[in-house]
């Protein structure tokens, strides 16, 4: 099971729809394109597009496969003064003093550019269940890092 919020499963609903009903059929119709070029075995399109349906098509039942097994988190329910799933935390690294704001979402949600971590993330899992002013050790590629949790929002 995973959770998530409404906003990345309205995205991801989105993403499928958009899969099934505009990608798919315009690889169906490059296939057919192709077939009637004529020898199958040698057509270097219809192979091209077989290869092209069959990697959508995976796209597709990996999305129906999470969508089936996701569960939307009511945001008013979640209390508490500690760190957990959709939780706003702004901290601070103490080694260079710089702060960072992050939200801790589903792997499915995840956008280190947006400001959104994974909650399997090793600084997601080393907040997790933190209060304002804990000090996180996290092990991470780059070494240890030392950090202090100044707020946490929902």
């Amino acid at each position: 099971m995973e959770y998530m919020s409404q906003e990345g499963y309205d995205k991801l609903v989105a993403e499928l729809r958009q899969l099934e009903n505009e990608e798919l059929p315009r690889v169906k119709d490059a296939i057919a394109e192709a077939r009637d070029k004529g020898d199958l075995s040698e057509n270097f399109e219809y192979h091209a597009a077989k290869r092209e349906q069959g990697r959508l098509l995976s796209r597709i039942r990996y999305k129906q496969k999470v969508l089936a097994n996701a569960r939307v988190i009511d945001m008013s329910l979640l209390v508490g003064d500690c760190v957990q799933l959709l939780s706003k935390v702004e901290m601070t690294n103490l080694a260079n003093n710089r702060s960072r704001t992050y939200t801790i979402t589903s792997p499915h949600e995840a956008d280190i550019h947006e400001g959104r971590i994974s909650i399997k993330s090793p600084i997601a899992q080393a907040l997790l269940n933190k209060k304002v002013g804990d000090i996180v050790e996290v092990r991470v590629p780059a070494g240890l890092l030392r950090l202090r949790i100044d707020s946490i929002e929902r």
